[in-house]
Order: C-alpha cells, then structure tokens, then sequence
C-alpha cells in the first residue's frame, strides 16, 4: 500500500504473512512480498509446500536477508526448534523503492477475525557497502571479515556437537544391546515378536481414531491383526524416556512370566524405531474405571465377580507365581475388563519382584488415596500395601463412588468406618442398586475391606485369607474394632536410613492427616533399583 499525506508520499517494503485468504490471494497461508499494496504483490509462495501452518499456534521463526551486490531478497522460514529453510527469493533493487532513511517495524491486522499475533523476539543489522571505486584488496577483507567468523563459527561447532554425538550414539548402542538382552532372556515369556511396521498397521499407524487412552509412559491404542485374526492393545511408549524404558523393562520381566486368568496378559513386544511397544489382549469393556466414573453400571453379581478376581489376582502375585510381585499400583484404572466382564489386572510398570527380601525399598511410588499410609513414611513397598490398595477399590465398587467423592469433607474410608460404628454396614451400598444385591455378600466383601484398610499393615489380612472368605460363606470374618483404629504404624527399620537408637519397640506410631482428595499419581525416580 503506498501513503500518501499532503505532498509526501510513504515507500515501503512489506513482508507479508497472511493467514486469511481474500480474492486476490493464493490461500489463507502464504507468505508474500509488498511495496505498494498488498492486493498486488511482487512476489507470493504458499507456506504448504513446506508444511508450516501460520494458525498452527507453534513458533515461528523467519530471517529475512537482502543482498546489496546481487539485489537478491531471500526469505527463510521454520518452526521454533528446526532449521530454516529457504522458501522464497527474489530480485529487487530496494534503493529504488525505498528512500535512504527507514523506519522498521511491523503491524498486524484481524479485520473481523479474532487473532493473536506475538512478537516473540527479533533483531535487525546491516552493513554498509563500500564504493564500487574500493580497490581489489579492500573487497578480499570484507569477504575474509565476512568468511574466517564463519569458518571459525563452523569450527567451534564441530568441537562441541561431535562429543555430544558421540555420547548419545554409545547410548543408543547401549539401549540397543539391553533390549537384544532382555529378547534373549524373556523370549519364551512373550511368544510374539512383532515388528513396528506390523503394529503401525494394525493401529493404522497410531491413528487418534484407534487412541483408546494415555497414561503417564505412553499411549494405549485399538488394533487388529490379521494372521490369527485377533482385536489387540498396544501400548507406545518413547524410548527417549527414561522412566519410559524402565516402565517396559518391568513390565515385560514381571508380567512376561505371569500366567494367570485374572491378569492382563502380555502377548508381544517390539523395540523398532525409537519406539517401545507392548501389545497386549484387547478389553472390550475397557477398566473399572469406566464404572466409577459413571459412564457405566454394573450390577451387583458383575461386582462381586470383579472384586473376587481381583483378589484371586492378588494372591497368585503375593503367593502363588514362585517369586512374589507386588503390584504397587493397584487402582480402578488398572483393573481392565474383557468382554464377559471378567477382571483382568494390568499395568506392571510400578511392580517389583520380593525375591528373598521382606520388600521393596524405594521413592515413593503409587496413587494417592490408593497408596498405604506407612509407604508415604517409609518408601518401602509391601505385599499388605497392596491388601490396602485392595480395600479402597473394593471400598469403591461396592459403594459406587470414589474415595475422594462424597458430601462434605469427610472420605469414603471415614464413612464406612462410621456406619460400621453404628451397626448399620449395609447403608454404603449404592444406592443404584435399589436394593437388588446379597446382603451377606455386601456384609462381608465391606467388613474385608474395613480389615484390609486397617493402619497397622500387620494387622490386614493376606489375600488368601480375603479370597476364602470371598468365595466360602463358611469361612470365619475377620474381627474389627468398633471404631476406627487411629495413627499409622510402621517399622523403623523400614526407613531407607534407619536412624540408630537403642532399647526401643520395633514399631512406632505415627499422626496421620486427613485422606486425599484427590488420585495423583507419584512416579518418583527409583535409584536403589536402577538397571
């Protein structure tokens, strides 16, 4: 556009970046150059043809240069973090357009639009060319001026950037030989080895269409294979992260060996293209979760069923799979459910073998509000931590809300306890239900869960004991106390640093506040058990 005041007419130069396209214009993301109207540019490049989106809402940066010499006006462009590329030139003699003295700047437009346009940061620098009567020795200065920076620049770079290569190719290397190890050791445990290109297909290609959920490591997405024909989950998470890598490395060390009805079971792995994924049977029903978010309702035998595998689960883990696992993480989410709603616990990212030792010394590691109070204290994890986390979801599930949902402040846990105080159990059942369920089911499943919540973790109960009374009518319940048992008792040799003290009781009581209100998830870093 060219500005005309009384007798004084404004030249300008405009590099214009357009995110609406008018009739005049190519499209509504292009990038043109402008001197006296912008309805008729000098020059005007789609930004598409270098997959750059000027509404995308990343940054962008452009460098804009112009040779003085060959009259050459060159414009770069990229995303914030990429190279620049070169995406449009051309010739222009600016002297002729532009008077000696300038203004820079920029201006923006919306018209009837909403936009935001930020400035981010920019600079601006120019030199002066000599006259062309300069002898010859004059210009091989300004070129050397103009080179040896470079060259040195170019210098500097390559002796920072080739360590740092080196660096990262060894870890690879590393990366690479630990996972061609572990496919050596846990081969026969997951019978499938596919390739990335097979799981990219059967997901098409990780298609947000097949997204079934994102945890804190990765993504879970639908697939289908065809030889067998078979509905599969595969689970993608980025090699590039650390807790990322340990997160598969113990799910296919603890999982890959686990044979049970009521766990998730592992069918294959694969490491290909900076890329780690698990793939595992697809639940139709997806989690517990479901449920206690409302979107679904089960009826109370379905409950019951999930709640009895759940601890069948729990038992194989602590009891009967040769060495004990303990979960860790056992919470609505990670309770999954096939197509006949039968239980399948899952996610093993968190769990740890016992081997020969009491438990799991460690960072804090679990949900919130399913987490035992004394691991908070102490970082150890234990198979009773798990018998706690079974009691919240069975808390839940029999209820119909979640911990942290009901009216006023008090928590689900203080709510049972107080019902259970005035003899009246019963009353936490949901209230959906109408009344249609076992009443000696109820009674028993909510005064296991009372025990299992107990804040001494000698006093709960093992899941052998949980799952008898589960499925015998017979067995004997265990005892509570009228009321709720106050402090939480925990080892002092259950301390990552034990402090050292005589003549005293091997365990101690200690405040513990309120309940949370709400299910963070902890992963903290594990070092004490880093690969």
């Amino acid at each position: 556009m060219t500005i005309v005041t009384g007798n004084t007419k404004f030249q300008q130069l405009a590099i214009e970046m357009d995110a609406f396209k008018n009739e005049w214009d190519e499209d509504g993301n292009h990038i043109a150059i402008d001197t006296q109207s912008v309805m008729k540019s000098l020059a005007e490049k789609s930004l598409n043809s270098s997959n750059i989106d000027l509404k995308s809402g990343k940054q962008i940066r452009v460098k804009i240069e112009y040779n003085g010499w060959t009259k050459l006006l060159q414009i770069y462009v990229g995303y914030e973090g990429s190279s620049l590329s070169s995406f449009l030139n051309h010739t222009i003699k600016i002297s002729k357009i532009i008077p000696s003295q300038v203004y820079m700047g920029f201006t923006a437009s919306t018209g009837t639009l909403t936009e935001t346009h930020q400035i981010h940061d920019w600079t601006f620098s120019s030199v002066i060319l000599p006259d062309s009567t300069v002898k010859d020795n004059s210009k091989k200065g300004i070129i050397l001026a103009s080179v040896l920076p470079v060259v040195g620049a170019l210098i500097l770079f390559a002796v920072i950037a080739i360590p740092i290569f080196r660096q990262r190719m060894i870890k690879k290397r590393e990366r690479i030989r630990r996972m061609e190890e572990l496919e050596r050791q846990y081969a026969a445990a997951a019978p499938t080895k596919f390739t990335y290109k097979q799981l990219a297909k059967a997901t098409k290609n990780f298609s947000k269409d097949n997204l079934l959920g994102t945890g804190g490591f990765g993504s879970v997405y639908k697939g289908h294979i065809v030889d067998p024909p078979k509905t599969i989950a595969v689970k993608k998470i980025s090699s590039t992260s650390h807790q990322g890598e340990r997160e598969y490395l113990a799910e296919i060390c603890t999982i890959g060996r686990l044979r049970h009805r009521n766990i998730l079971q592992l069918e294959g792995w694969s490491h290909e293209n900076e890329s780690l994924l698990l793939v595992y049977d697809f639940m139709a029903n997806k989690s517990l979760n479901e449920f206690l978010s409302g979107r679904k309702f089960l009826d109370w035998k379905t409950r019951y069923k999930i709640l009895t595998g759940l601890a069948s689960a729990l038992l194989y883990l602590h009891e009967e799979c040769g060495d004990p696992v303990v979960h860790r993480d056992v919470k609505p989410s990670n309770v999954m459910l096939d197509a006949e709603f039968n239980p399948r616990l899952g996610d093993f990212g968190l769990a740890r073998l016992l081997s020969n030792t009491t438990g799991v010394t460690t960072m804090v590691a679990g949900t919130l509000g399913y987490m035992a109070p004394e691991v908070s204290y102490t970082g150890k994890a234990t198979t009773e931590s798990d018998v706690y986390s079974f009691g919240v979801v069975a808390l839940e599930v029999v209820c119909g809300k979640r911990f942290s949902n009901l009216l006023g402040e008090s928590c689900l846990v203080d709510y049972a306890w107080e019902l259970h105080t005035k003899g009246k159990l019963v009353e936490c059942v949901d209230p959906k239900l109408n009344g249609d369920f076992n009443e000696d089911e109820v009674v028993r499943i909510l005064r296991v869960a009372l025990a299992c919540l107990h804040l001494d973790s000698n006093l709960r109960p093992k899941m052998r004991k949980v799952v008898m009374v589960m499925i015998n009518s017979d067995e004997p319940l265990m005892e509570l106390p009228n009321t709720r048992p106050k402090g939480v008792y925990v080892s002092l040799y259950g301390f990552s640093n034990p402090p050292t003290m005589t003549n005293t009781s091997t365990t101690t009581p200690l405040t513990w506040p309120e309940y949370p209100s709400s299910s963070t998830t902890s992963n903290l870093p594990d070092e004490s058990l880093a690969r």
